[in-house]
């Protein structure tokens, strides 16, 4: 059987936070961005991640790429892990590791020609090409993702925020990696836009054969991309599946919950709409619930979730939740109920 490209057990990423004010002696408090992530990416697939802001999800893309200290184990194709490696050893892997960020404009240095940008990676990872194929390399680059070789002088600012996205994924492709994380990568760009740097990515990995890991608000968006999808509360998992089961069959609260805000052109054909929103805000991640992280928003909440903790459970569907399972009609009036009042 071929081995998983990632496989990622237990990660955690916490931050000591100390009161605005507090005195040098004042104890600071332990903020757990993420708290016991695991998922597992095959080679060739896209893995979405979805959550409310301030769930861990950029958290998750800097640990896997080294940007922020982590613990646990994120096991690359080859047996090795990836966290805690150092400086040193971590660079051998960062030509096959990319990130694509989420503001393009702020991503790209303004003092740089798109042409020095794109071939930067290529300066570190391989020094030893000469400077006309380096140039070479960089105009067909420029040409796959739609850009114009003639180009290659310009600077960011002359470009749109679309065509700035482009650059920043050239600059990811440049060293052939074979997983590209995406941090948002379209919530900045309009609708239209958004579609066409989606269907890039697509051909892009049907071509190249890539892996992706792709953060999003946009759950439309991460349904059309996605193979599996992951989401995220408080830097805990909730529930994990294929796209085409976790849309259609959600077994999560939080999950139905966050499918009943996308819209949709017929509610009264969806399942979704009968979900009711979210209410209350997200609990402190610096304070977080005890039991299940949930449980304070929940419309299935009992004792047992303030007392125990949910253990992600399943095969191909799992879900952390000890009440998994569709919304009843009554725990959806008694959540409007509540929320009303």
């Amino acid at each position: 059987m071929t081995r998983p490209l990632l496989t990622v057990r237990d990660l955690r990423v916490s931050f000591p936070i100390r009161p605005s004010g507090a005195m040098p002696w004042t104890r600071s408090r332990l903020l757990r961005a993420v708290d016991g992530v695991d998922f597992t990416l095959p080679a060739g697939q896209t893995l979405g991640v979805v959550g409310e802001s301030g769930c861990g999800k950029s958290t998750l893309a800097r640990a896997l790429i080294g940007l922020v200290p982590a613990k646990g184990r994120a096991e690359w194709i080859d047996g090795a892990d990836l966290i805690g490696l150092s400086p040193r050893r971590m660079m051998a892997y960062r030509s096959q590791i990319q990130m694509i960020f989420q503001d393009p404009l702020a991503s790209l240095n303004p003092r740089m020609t798109v042409g020095q940008i794109i071939a930067e990676p290529l300066a570190t990872h391989r020094p030893d090409l000469p400077r006309a194929q380096i140039r070479d390399r960089v105009k067909a680059m420029m040409d796959r993702v739609g850009l114009l070789p003639s180009q290659i002088n310009r600077y960011p600012h002359e470009f749109s925020g679309g065509q700035c996205q482009r650059i920043g994924i050239a600059r990811a492709l440049i060293v052939e990696p074979r997983l590209i994380i995406c941090d948002e990568p379209v919530s900045a760009l309009d609708v239209s836009i958004q579609a066409q740097v989606i269907n890039l990515l697509m051909r892009l990995q049907a071509d190249l054969g890539l892996s992706l890991i792709f953060i999003a608000h946009d759950l439309s968006v991460v349904r059309h991309i996605s193979d599996r999808v992951m989401v995220l509360y408080l830097g805990k998992v909730m529930e994990i599946a294929s796209s085409d089961d976790l849309y259609s069959n959600p077994q999560h609260p939080y999950t139905q919950a966050l499918l009943s805000a996308v819209p949709v052109p017929d509610p009264s054909q969806d399942p979704a709409a009968r979900i009711v929103p979210l209410r209350g805000e997200l609990p402190s991640p610096t304070d977080p619930p005890s039991g299940c992280v949930f449980r304070t928003r929940c419309p299935r909440a009992a004792a047992r979730c303030a007392a125990e903790v949910p253990v992600l459970a399943g095969s191909d569907h799992q879900t952390a939740c000890h009440f998994p399972g569709p919304l009843t009609a009554q725990e959806i009036a008694r959540a409007r109920t509540v929320e009303a009042a």
